[in-house]
């Protein structure tokens, strides 16, 4: 099992790492401002326009430490990778199946139907929990239309319609999410999922805690031998690390939602902490996304009960176990991917 350590994130813009001996440097005006043990970490995630140096990115391909490099709003650039990890005929098979739409239907609607499951589970957690302070008629109607397209789902062949019935769910799922918003719901009202840019908070947190998620879920398929450019349910396209969209799929409602959820119910997060540009644009204030980071890495620390290994293990391993299982499926281990399933 792979050993849950932590991810050194840089949210300066001006900050260029450089390697000393076992050690990540952080340089400012070409002042050293910071070190860290190289060893400490299983990622880094970059959100500085400086960059790094070559031997630190040397450094981290050979010792399979993700090393990522996103806008200082989030938005994905690039990723560095060394050697790939396992076995040639496992990507060979990823690509066979990739290629035939029936077999990538096969895997991609296991991923969808879990995906409608934790969704419908979020909205229950809310019903059992805030009764009192939520429309319960309104969210049990939600949870009612999720139920009733999970059938469909994990039968369709079909990649468009599985299209199609995955859209109509999220159409559901977020129409009833402003319910889920418990504290300052005025300054934190949802009225649909926007993106490219966000245009309120809510959205400009769901947005960032996907880019997250989605490097989580990347690493986690280089690790295990997987393409994560090469997807099943979101096809190819360039810089588009599709199988990683796919795997997180699943994983949004239960990690990168709930999150969310919790950050605005638990007052960790306020209204003054986002900036509202003229055009519409609202994004996270550099000391906000630096708390919001450090609740991301508490949080994935947390233990859960896997609902298929049955094993307990912290929340930031989820993506490995997951990304495993879909290693096995590819290479036929077991007949069909077991999608994860919140309890």
């Amino acid at each position: 099992m792979r050993k849950l350590l932590n991810t050194l994130f840089v949210t300066s813009e001006d900050i260029y790492l450089t390697l000393d001996g076992e050690n990540i440097v952080a340089n400012r005006e070409k002042q050293i401002v910071a070190r860290y043990p190289l060893h400490n970490f299983c990622g880094i995630l970059s959100f500085s326009y400086a960059g790094c140096s070559p031997a630190l990115m040397g450094a981290c391909a050979e010792r399979g430490i993700s090393l990522t490099f996103c806008t200082p709003r989030g938005k994905f650039l690039a990723r560095v990778s060394g050697e790939n990890n396992g076995n040639v005929l496992l990507r060979r098979m990823q690509y066979r199946i990739a290629d035939d739409l029936f077999q990538s239907c096969r895997i991609a609607s296991t991923m969808i139907f879990g995906k409608i499951y934790n969704s419908r589970w979020s909205i229950e957690r809310t019903r059992r929990d805030h009764a009192l302070r939520i429309d319960a008629g309104k969210l049990l109607n939600a949870s009612k239309k999720l139920h009733s397209l999970l059938p469909d789902v994990i039968k369709e062949d079909n990649i468009d319609t599985l299209r199609g019935l995955e859209g109509s769910a999220a159409t559901i799922y977020f129409d009833a999410f402003d319910q889920m918003i418990l504290g300052e719901k005025e300054k934190f009202k949802f009225c649909g999922r926007n993106r490219r840019p966000p245009l309120d908070p809510v959205n400009a947190m769901l947005s960032f805690a996907y880019a997250l998620l989605a490097n989580d879920c990347a690493a986690a398929l280089e690790s295990v031998g997987l393409d994560s450019y090469v997807g099943f349910l979101h096809r190819d396209r360039p810089g588009r690390s599709s199988l990683a969209l796919d795997l997180m799929e699943e994983l949004r409602p239960c990690i990168a939602d709930r999150f969310v959820l919790t950050m605005i119910n638990n007052r960790r997060i306020k209204s003054e902490d986002f900036i509202f540009r003229e055009n519409g644009t609202v994004l996270l204030k550099d000391e906000a996304r630096r708390n919001f980071l450090k609740n991301w890495q508490e949080k994935k620390k947390d233990i859960i009960t896997h609902p298929y290994i049955g094993e307990k293990i912290p929340w930031g391993l989820t993506p490995y176990v997951q990304a495993l299982l879909l290693a096995r499926t590819i290479r036929g281990d077991i007949d069909e991917y077991p999608p994860f399933l919140w309890k």
